[in-house]
């Protein structure tokens, strides 16, 4: 390589040795040049950066969001598993509402002293299935809103060993009370539809107020009646506007009558038993169609009927 005042000449050899080409460049342009490649060098250097930065940041959001996938799926794991514990805890003390009702239903027709024992179950309940979202989970504490439905499902359990007392004391009672049980009208004596209930009703034939001192079950005509309890027939005949009626008597103070009769299977005096056949449904008497009209007496006083069914 030689020199000149302002160029440099650049000679180019083969593979011998021998000078195949020459070239002047400019002394000016070798600066030039070596600014250029520090600057290409430089960009290089950055764009490489620049692409492993945003490869890294690329990798980051991907796993930021398949652990929020994952979350996702965690939160509506729970948010199943609170719905579901808190359904049960709602079915739990509904059933059991139901058990105390029972229970209330069984003394009055027994006979038997209330439960006083001031335990409610209608103030005892789960959370509301329907208030579980995934947000409300995110915010409240899982452990939390676990630990609260464990604390509710042990109230209900232990309202369910008191009920369990409360009806073993009930069993013992009636042990004593089998002839009472025997008389007492506790089944419905005919499938249907209660059309008319007891208390106070506006007449179908005078548009009148009234007092209705039974029940109105509307059924096909000829569906058989049976007795809700043992006891003897003490009237099987017409009777004004009831049609054809029939009355038993079932033992301590306990009565049943059964009105709009279309055929009487029993006669006057005769003992007959708890789901025996007494009669068939009819529209006789003063009736719009066909129904049985049932009336349950204590001592002469017509009481509700409902209170006394069990099934």
């Amino acid at each position: 390589m030689g020199t000149m005042k302002k160029k440099l000449t650049v000679l180019i050899f083969d593979a011998t040795g021998t000078p195949v080409r020459q070239a002047a460049i400019p002394r000016l342009l070798l600066p030039v040049a070596a600014a250029l490649g520090l600057a290409l060098t430089f960009g290089l250097y950055w764009g490489i950066s620049d692409y492993c930065r945003l490869k890294a940041k690329t990798r980051d959001a991907f796993q930021t969001q398949a652990n929020l996938r994952l979350q996702e799926e965690m939160v509506a794991q729970q948010r199943d598993q609170l719905a579901a514990f808190a359904q049960k805890i709602d079915t739990l003390g509904k059933q059991l509402a139901n058990l105390r009702e029972f229970e209330n239903k069984i003394r009055i027709i027994a006979n038997l002293d209330p439960n006083d024992d001031g335990e409610s179950m209608f103030g005892v309940g789960g959370s509301d299935p329907d208030d579980l979202d995934a947000e409300s989970i995110i915010e409240i504490d899982y452990h939390e809103m676990v630990r609260d439905m464990h604390a509710q499902f042990n109230e209900i359990s232990g309202h369910a060993t008191v009920q369990q007392d409360s009806f073993a004391s009930i069993f013992n009672q009636l042990e004593g009370k089998r002839n009472l049980l025997a008389a007492t009208p506790s089944i419905r004596p005919v499938k249907g539809w209660i059309t008319s209930r007891f208390g106070h009703r506006k007449s179908p034939f005078t548009g009148r107020r009234e007092f209705h001192r039974g029940l109105d079950i509307a059924t096909r005509h000829g569906s058989e009646i049976i007795a809700p309890a043992d006891g003897i027939v003490t009237y099987s005949a017409k009777k004004g506007l009831m049609g054809n009626m029939v009355t038993i008597e079932h033992g301590f103070g306990m009565t049943t009558r059964y009105g709009h009769i279309s055929k009487l299977l029993k006669k006057k005096g005769e003992r007959i038993k708890r789901g025996e056949v007494i009669a068939l449904v009819g529209n006789t008497g003063r009736s719009t169609g066909p129904h049985l009209h049932y009336e349950v007496r204590i001592n002469g006083v017509n009481v509700n009927p409902m209170n006394y069914f069990l099934n």
